[in-house]
């Protein structure tokens, strides 16, 4: 077999391997001669059928297995003879002239094939003594435990039926229908819906004109929904929607006692305090640890420059960009609405997939100098975690994550990286600074070479988006955690 480079461009390579027909045919013919006393042809007993007559019979099948198996196995045995790692499964070109494949597959030519792929660049890692953070602490005190209880209290509070007019801070039950222009619209349409009034949950307008009605009442009110409403078919158009006021109940006395713990499934009103305390410590230090990520990403990028494989840095933008069109189109917005042109964008997301890439290959290098490891048990959690966002769909889950090449891939990355950021922590200078959740909470859009990516591409979503493949939280930042609910405390 010979293998000539042809191309060696930057990080891109070209490899051409020839394998000579005699070599094919050589090998063609052990499995013949292999195959020869197991087979089984009429008019011959087995292990004397003619060599000549099993060839003819056999021979283009066997070629045919050995090709797929050298253009299977080949590649990664010459990349490793070579040294190299290759960013993306390498390209295999080979002849598409039907006459020129028929005459390998009678071992009459020469089997040529091209791989073209792009190397993973050798990075010479550097001491990371010199990063230093600033790990923002916040101290969670009594005020804002109670202030957080006392939210989950208000939504488990009990409701009673009452004459009379509905006022603020009552719960209505109601049907309603919504139309534009007259006709009803998706979405606009519900039978029983409670709705307490003053909570803010609908469109501006609609609660107060509920107020002052009782049960047994019928009303149509008329709304405009605001002009950045997510379903562009209703942004900013004037709706009118028919009420049926079937039941207002006025909100019990809400007491954090141990009687609100039980109705909790808590033992006493002191265990509330403990989970709703871990709770919001725990949202708050992943937001610490975001952001003390974001300072490592940032140092790294400065530290290492170097060219970034070219496919990679495609597949990343791609995943970037499918993302802003698809919250563009949702949002029935432009790239002028966000005061920025196409062409702007696709530069500056461009920027950004590079650095996401370039940063993936330094924590990559990292960890594997450092001998970080995946654990199995690590890898099942998160397979859980997964199997817990579709309830309902974990065979498909299941059946995904075992069958697509890359998958479990997937799963492992985000697992791999943050423990190469809890080996970088114990080598670089940590300083704690304890702030308020106010300032703990603070947009840090100007840090880093986010400020770039942010200010000249859609924001929002998108940028939470953007935020993610940066090596941070998949999920879109979250604001203060008071917000969520004791039930719903989960860090991640």
């Amino acid at each position: 077999m010979q293998v000539i480079e042809t191309l060696a461009e930057g990080l891109k390579r070209e490899i051409k391997v020839v394998i000579p027909a005699k070599d094919m045919e050589a090998q063609m013919n052990e499995r013949l001669e292999d195959a020869k006393g197991r087979v089984r042809i009429n008019g011959f007993r087995p292990g004397k059928v003619p060599f000549a007559h099993l060839k003819k019979m056999y021979g283009k099948s066997i070629m045919a297995e050995l090709v797929n198996e050298i253009v299977r196995d080949r590649p990664s045995a010459i990349l490793s003879e070579r040294g190299e790692k290759s960013a993306t499964q390498p390209e295999i070109a080979m002849t598409e002239d039907q006459a020129e494949a028929e005459k390998i597959l009678a071992g009459q030519a020469d089997f040529e094939f091209t791989l073209s792929y792009e190397v993973i660049p050798a990075i010479d890692l550097k001491d990371n003594s010199g990063i230093a953070v600033t790990r923002e602490v916040v101290e969670v005190d009594a005020a804002e435990v109670d202030e957080q209880i006392l939210k989950i209290a208000e939504s488990a509070r009990s409701y009673e039926t009452k004459k009379g007019k509905a006022a603020d801070g009552d719960r209505v039950t109601i049907d309603y229908l919504g139309k534009v222009d007259g006709e009803p619209f998706d979405g606009g349409k519900d039978e029983d819906a409670e709705l307490v009034l003053g909570s803010n949950r609908f469109i501006p307008g609609f609660e107060e004109q509920l107020v002052g009605l009782k049960a047994g009442d019928e009303k149509v009110i008329t709304v405009t929904f605001p002009a950045d409403y997510p379903a562009a078919n209703l942004a900013g158009k004037e709706a009118t929607f028919d009420i049926n006021v079937k039941d207002v109940a006025a909100p019990a006395d809400v007491e954090i006692n141990d009687e609100l713990a039980k109705k909790l499934g808590l033992e006493s009103a002191d265990k509330l305090r403990e989970i709703v305390r871990g709770q919001i410590e725990s949202q708050y230090g992943s937001v610490t640890r975001q952001k003390v990520k974001r300072q490592i990403l940032d140092q790294l990028d400065e530290m290492y420059k170097f060219d970034t494989p070219e496919r990679l840095v495609d597949a990343e933008f791609e995943n970037i960009w499918r993302q802003i069109n698809t919250d563009l189109q949702q949002s029935g917005k432009t790239f002028a609405d966000e005061d920025t042109t196409e062409e702007a964008a696709r530069e500056e997301y461009r920027k950004l997939a590079e650095r996401r890439v370039r940063l993936g290959l330094v924590l990559s290098e990292i960890g594997e100098k450092a001998g970080v490891q995946v654990s199995d048990e690590e890898m099942q959690q998160s397979l859980y975690q997964q199997l817990r966002q579709f309830p309902g769909q974990e065979k498909q889950i299941l059946e995904y994550f075992q069958k697509t090449p890359g998958a479990a891939a997937s799963l492992r990355a985000p697992i791999f990286e943050e423990k190469v950021v809890d080996h970088l922590l114990g080598e670089i200078k940590v300083t704690d600074k304890t702030v308020s959740k106010d300032e703990l909470m603070a947009d840090d859009e100007a840090e880093g070479s986010e400020k770039e990516a942010k200010k000249a591409a859609p924001k929002k979503k998108a940028a939470a988006k953007a935020e993610a493949a940066e090596g941070e939280d998949a999920a879109p930042k979250k604001k203060a955690p008071a917000k969520k609910k004791a039930a719903e405390g989960d860090a991640e």
